[in-house]
């Protein structure tokens, strides 16, 4: 199929789909696997850029939007030909989850950029700030309008949450880490108003940053997400994590920060479970939001059967009723081979209907 075919053929084949509503609902993080047409995979490695990348993108610039929307479109038919629930973009379009909306903003200085301290303790380059951050205008809502009209099942969009793009950046103006991230929020909260009249069902903030640094969140995290959730309805919700499978091979069986999100406005916590084998006690302390679970391991290329996966969701189960779980793989899958991806997915549907035919 040429590209341009790919496009033209969305809105009809939308047409046969219907949204669903029930109990154990499956989504994705945000990511799913990049067509190696569309990106170089070995200069895009494991890294997780900050900055601008354009050196990952194997299509010309002036066929990269075309080419972008292409990929989209194969992302969100094999979500729906897995029997995923609510559906993403699955981010085709970024070079990271984070770094298309944070260097996107006016006071950030992309073409001079500066370092900071990463997870891992090396030293990373990132955007640095040399003036007041400002949206200049929406970043995503052309993905979500994109989105919107090739499927008719609930959508979701995700942004880099305030508390990690602080996180994720040399602060030369504010020189006050909490102020940074209330700035960020506000441009967030103006990002996700436009984001929902574009007819995004779902909102995620990615702040996978709260857990590696714990004692920053506890004195601003929850403020900061706050500001970016101010005054905005329907399903939100906080992801959070201990990092992309690929980059962060041995996990914590245990989070740092989590418990602390049930003070936020958001109506669901995301969190990973599957890998780092987590204890999902922990969970009865983020009610009464919604969770939504990972029990899709991603640092094995082992795609999981059904009854595995329904295994997984029981155990969470004993802890969440099943109206306040949503379920997930553990984080996004943009590291993965796309055939492992679609596997993964499958039996991430096909695990939560075995569940659902014993409730």
């Amino acid at each position: 199929m040429s590209s341009g075919d790919l496009a033209n053929e969305g809105p009809e084949r939308a047409c046969t789909i219907r949204a669903v509503n029930r109990v154990l609902p499956t989504t994705v993080v945000g990511s799913y696997p990049q067509p190696n047409w569309l990106i170089d995979r070995e200069r895009l490695g494991s890294k997780v850029p900050r900055v601008r990348a354009p050196e990952i993108w194997r299509i010309a610039a002036e066929f990269l939007e075309q080419a972008q929307d292409d990929a989209t479109l194969l992302a969100v038919r094999d979500m729906e030909a897995a029997g995923i629930d609510i559906i993403t973009d699955g981010e085709m379009r970024r070079e990271s989850y984070s770094n298309r909306f944070a260097t996107a903003l006016e006071g950030v200085d992309i073409a001079n950029p500066g370092s900071t301290i990463n997870r891992t303790g090396a030293r990373s380059v990132v955007p640095r700030i040399t003036g007041p951050i400002a949206r200049r205008e929406p970043v995503e809502v052309r993905d979500v309008q994109f989105l919107r009209r090739h499927t008719e099942r609930k959508i979701k969009i995700t942004l880099p949450g305030p508390f990690t793009m602080a996180q994720q950046a040399q602060d030369d103006y504010y020189k006050d880490e909490e102020a940074l991230a209330m700035a960020y929020a506000a441009a967030v909260n103006e990002e996700i108003r436009d984001l929902k009249k574009a007819g995004a069902d779902v909102i995620q903030l990615d702040e996978p940053w709260l857990q590696a640094r714990a004692e920053r969140a506890a004195r601003y995290g929850v403020k900061a997400i706050n500001r970016a959730l101010q005054g905005i309805d329907g399903t939100t919700v906080v992801h959070l994590c201990f990092g992309y499978a690929a980059a962060v091979k041995d996990k914590p069986s245990g989070y740092s920060f989590l418990r602390e999100l049930a003070q936020t406005s958001a109506s669901q916590i995301s969190i990973e479970a599957a890998q780092p084998r987590l204890d999902l006690a922990i969970l009865r302390e983020l009610a009464p939001k919604q969770v939504m679970v990972g029990v899709i391991d991603l640092g094995t290329n082992e795609v999981e059967t059904p009854q595995q996966v329904a295994a997984r969701i029981r155990a969470a189960l004993k802890h969440v009723p099943a109206e306040r779980l949503v379920l997930a793989p553990d984080c996004g899958m943009k590291y993965l081979a796309r055939e492992v991806a679609f596997g993964k997915l499958k039996a991430l549907a096909d695990g939560a209907a075995l569940v659902r035919a014993e409730l």
